[in-house]
């Protein structure tokens, strides 16, 4: 895994279920996949990626998803269960395109489904959709996490749309308000209230989970997606990029010329 992580291997394009969660910090996405994958697991071997967001600065990443999975201390899921957390790098998305080749070598190895939690970045969650099957779109009982899902047009993304916390004042209130305003769309996606803290709904959630199916525009998202990502690569794997950047931060030379480097 780290050799493919590190792009030092590439492995062959292997088939499998993907399924993405996003949404804003604090909604509880961590403790709602912990959940999930209770279920899941007595039938399926499932693995989890956790892309941690990485400094523009440092390089460094946070990885501390793994604190908040405690199905990973159930012994006897250990041969059903693997985690992982991946940093971003340099990918301008939450969600980096080598996340497709770790799952692509995970199904390989013969798990079942890829569940791959993305970081509560706002727009660039849309990235998830070049890499996921289906599209699961987590809020939680503030209206500022809608506001931000919207903004980022994640609503309209999504396969399924979960309000965890249910156990908590607002939630049915903040269900009644992304109804509303999926109500003139087409193909608007199901919205589920369950609360991961005590866990109800979540037997429901996992069934409805692997039930769901992707809608035509989720699909074309999907699509496009894959297709910046594939730009994205090209561009920041060409061999001048690294030196554009540091002679477009020098002032030796302008934006314009460097576009027109990276163009050459």
């Amino acid at each position: 895994m780290s050799e493919i992580e590190n792009r030092q291997r590439i492995p062959e394009p292997h088939e499998g279920l993907i399924i993405a969660f996003t949404g804003s910090p604090g909604v509880g996405k961590s403790c709602l996949i912990d959940r999930l994958i209770y279920q899941w697991s007595t039938t399926k071997t499932i693995a989890v990626l956790a892309v941690d967001p990485t400094s523009p600065l440092s390089g460094g990443a946070l990885l501390g998803d793994r604190i908040r999975m405690t199905v990973l201390d159930e012994p006897e899921l250990g041969k059903q269960v693997y985690f992982r957390s991946v940093a971003t790098r340099e990918s301008s998305g939450s969600v980096p395109s080598i996340v497709g080749d770790l799952a692509s070598h995970l199904f390989s190895e013969g798990f079942d489904m890829v569940v791959v939690e993305t970081v509560g970045a706002g727009q660039s969650e849309m990235r998830c959709a070049a890499l996921a099957n289906k599209i699961i779109v987590v809020e939680g009982p503030s209206r500022g996490d809608i506001i931000q899902a919207e903004k980022a047009g994640l609503l309209e993304l999504a396969d399924l749309v979960v309000v965890n916390k249910s156990d908590l004042p607002g939630a049915s209130k903040v269900a009644h308000e992304i109804q509303s305003s999926l109500s003139l769309a087409d193909d608007a996606p199901n919205i589920v209230l369950v609360s991961a803290q005590t866990g109800e709904g979540i037997e429901e959630l996992a069934v409805e989970i692997l039930s769901t199916k992707s809608s035509i525009k989720t699909n074309r998202a999907r699509i496009r997606e894959r297709v910046l990502m594939w730009h994205e690569n090209k561009l920041l794997h060409r061999e001048n990029f690294d030196h554009v950047i540091e002679q477009i931060s020098s002032g030796e030379m302008s934006f314009e010329e460097g576009l027109g480097a990276l163009n050459d």
